[in-house]
């Protein structure tokens, strides 16, 4: 049974016009929950304020979430027009691949601004709202690169080990608050960032040292945050990363194919 449109739990989902976020949005929505998606202005933005114009637990809006004072001027404007925020997925990120020795110091930056920064700006503002409820669920999407030292990966691999450890500081700072906060760290997933990054060689790399021998399907890793952000399936669970990859972080030498 979902709750009422003014009952329901509300759950701001940054990075949340497409890919993870969107994809987390639709669920949560057919879970019963209202949605703040928050994203980049632009033809991705403009195409989910589209999709979800008719429906009244949406909102959408553009914002940089490397931004301090727009990120909490918007949380504070989403709590004034669709209640109390109970959930935050940061999912907005960035990613290259690139090996270490051709890496630009400007691009390792900008990745650790997005990934990182922008990561803590949006999880202390929420948290300062949800602070006064004593209550709240934030789930940061990390990566198997944050905790597996992988080729071409030293900015994104680097901000999401950061997001990890980030994840258990907060997670205790802010435990007294009634706020859990945890990170999902996906292997590899059929999104749109990585369907533009990923070449061949790298599917076949990946398909090679995922014992599940496949990438991830968004709905896969949705599931995960929905499980997260939901007190009544996992209200004591914080400080904790969950690997959603197939197998990878776990695995040692993998029987080739057809073994």
């Amino acid at each position: 049974m979902t709750a009422s449109a003014a009952d329901a739990r509300l759950c701001v989902i940054t990075g949340g016009a497409s890919g993870i976020g969107r994809t987390a949005a639709e669920l949560l929505l057919a879970r019963g929950w209202k949605v703040a998606l928050i994203d980049l202005p632009g033809k991705t933005l403009d195409e989910a304020t589209d999709a979800f114009a008719s429906n009244t637990a949406v909102r959408v809006d553009a914002c940089n979430v490397t931004d301090e004072a727009a990120v909490e001027k918007l949380l504070a404007a989403v709590e004034a027009s669709h209640g109390p925020i109970a959930g935050v997925v940061n999912s907005a990120g960035i990613a290259a691949d690139i090996h270490t020795l051709d890496t630009p110091v400007d691009l390792f930056r900008k990745i650790l601004d997005v990934n990182v920064i922008g990561s803590f700006i949006v999880a202390r503002a929420a948290a300062r709202l949800m602070a006064k409820h004593q209550h709240g669920a934030i789930v940061n999407i990390a990566s198997i690169s944050g905790l597996r030292g992988s080729k071409g990966r030293v900015a994104y691999g680097t901000s999401k080990g950061a997001v990890i450890t980030m994840t258990q500081v907060l997670a205790n700072d802010l435990a007294k608050y009634g706020i859990r906060v945890n990170a999902i760290a996906p292997g590899p997933v059929e999104t749109p960032m990585v369907k533009a990054l990923h070449t061949d060689a790298d599917r076949k790399l990946w398909r090679t040292f995922v014992p599940m021998r496949r990438y991830a399907q968004p709905e896969e890793i949705a599931s995960a945050i929905a499980f997260l952000v939901d007190g009544t399936q996992s209200g004591y669970i914080t400080g904790e990363v969950i690997a959603v990859d197939g197998g990878f972080r776990g695995a040692g030498i993998i029987l080739p194919e057809g073994a």
